[in-house]
């Protein structure tokens, strides 16, 4: 295993519905939790979206283990936030045969 740098402080978020006062419902993200994680760049590239072009970066984020069902284990399809950054969970595995570490493959989309 590489050297890890849990030094990077990651709010966990996952998305909640909420009314949306016509009988029908939104989804908002709301704050889990926060994470000390180290993030590693993988990969990038250009595409366009909806006549936007965008730039997709993978990177894994590393945090520390926890039990399946805990909260403090985070989920595809919740994201880590860092200020502006957002970090979109795609999936989540043991880094180690002990479980000591989680590595959560992530997309970061900005806008170019």
């Amino acid at each position: 295993m590489n050297q890890l740098s849990l030094n990077r402080r990651l709010v966990l978020e996952a998305q909640v519905p909420q009314p949306d006062g016509a009988g029908g419902e939104s989804r908002t993200w709301v704050r889990v939790g926060d994470l000390w994680a180290d993030v590693k760049a993988r990969r990038g590239r250009r595409l366009g979206k909806g006549g936007i072009e965008v730039s997709r970066g993978v990177c894994v984020v590393t945090v520390r283990g926890a039990p399946v069902g805990d909260p403090a284990r985070p989920l595809p399809q919740q994201r880590f936030r860092e200020g502006a950054r957002v970090y979109q969970i795609q999936s989540v595995a043991e880094q180690d045969a002990q479980g000591r570490y989680l590595a959560c493959l992530t997309h970061e989309e900005v806008a170019v």
